[in-house]
């Protein structure tokens, strides 16, 4: 179901993305100085379509970032969880290693 519902959101938005680019061939200016718009210190002359898809990866990416900073609490608790597992079962293990060897010993003797 996932699978067929991601075709059918998925096609449609890249058939859409896709005849953006197309219509959208032309060269812009991007100035990313906002003090002199006429002659800027740094500008970029791009494609269109370019920066919708720049603008689209950079969401994704901060999006991401985003969500595993504020994820931080469970990834903390998760690793703290494993460790006490994993304590709890050496301890478990040595219980059961001085058990054996103590069923062991009056047969040594």
């Amino acid at each position: 179901m996932k699978r067929f519902l991601a075709w059918v959101l998925g096609l449609p938005a890249a058939i859409v993305l896709v005849a953006f680019a197309i219509a959208n061939r032309q060269f812009v200016t991007v100035s990313l100085d906002p003090v002199s718009p006429q002659d800027p210190w740094i500008a970029l002359r791009l494609p269109l379509w370019s920066l919708l898809f720049i603008g689209i990866f950079l969401g994704l990416v901060t999006g991401w970032v985003g969500a595993w900073i504020n994820q931080h609490h469970w990834r903390k608790e998760a690793r703290r969880s494993r460790q006490e597992l994993e304590r709890a079962r050496a301890r478990e293990d040595e219980r059961a290693r001085a058990e054996r060897r103590n069923q062991l010993a009056p047969l040594d003797g």
